[in-house]
């Protein structure tokens, strides 16, 4: 049988939709950066509010954010089945916001621990001076995990060429260094701020563009 040779328009046509399909093939839904983005602001904004009000929460309401490692994990395994072609690049970025989420129970547990030791020596040496030395650790522990913020931002940003995105990481780096001259409830603020522009917008708009990607294919 003699093999049927594909015209010029044709070939064009099917390298097309070979290459359209490839880029379909990655699948992002937004709800990981909705995720992280509500979560992370969420606890920042009521941590600025137990300063600013002076009151106590029951429970550190940072443990949110070793909460929201579990629903990551799920949602990548549940995006990781969608996709038709998993690039190395997709792996890479998975393992980036697993680590991610790990990285800020880990800052967390590891600022917690030097506050509660260093605390008594503080009020020790306000009470001995009548001074107050202004060296509140969360001052500076905040400006850690702002800086932590912007790395997986940026890699993923990079990665799918999203500017907004990029904008909302590098927006992580300038709070972080911002921080370190500012209150801690402006600290938290700006955390806030930084959750929003660079997680849940992006995340937002990743996830209109999903769903509106997939209500055209199902037609």
């Amino acid at each position: 049988m003699e093999e049927k040779k594909l015209s010029e328009q044709e070939s064009l046509a099917l390298i097309t939709k070979m290459i359209h399909t490839a880029k379909n093939s990655f699948v992002d839904t937004g709800i990981g950066p909705i995720l992280w983005g509500l979560v992370i602001s969420v606890c920042a904004i009521i941590q600025a509010a137990q300063i600013h009000f002076d009151f106590r929460l029951p429970i550190d309401i940072w443990w949110l954010a070793l909460g929201a490692i579990l629903p990551q994990i799920y949602i990548s395994i549940q995006e990781n089945r969608e996709r038709k072609v998993r690039s190395w690049t997709d792996q890479i970025i998975s393992y980036v916001w697993m680590t991610f989420g790990f990285g800020i129970f880990i800052i967390n547990f590891i600022t917690s621990t030097y506050a509660q030791k260093i605390g008594p020596v503080l009020q020790e040496y306000i009470q001995l001076t009548g001074k107050d030395p202004d060296l509140f650790f969360w001052s500076y522990g905040s400006s850690f995990l702002m800086f932590l913020y912007g790395v997986p931002t940026i890699i993923t940003a990079a990665a799918h060429k999203f500017r907004l995105m990029l904008a909302g990481g590098i927006l992580c780096w300038v709070c972080s260094i911002v921080g370190v001259y500012t209150p801690v409830k402006i600290d938290f603020l700006m955390m806030a701020l930084c959750a929003i522009c660079a997680w849940l917008i992006p995340g937002i708009i990743i996830r209109r563009k999903y769903l509106s990607q997939r209500t055209s294919t199902n037609v």
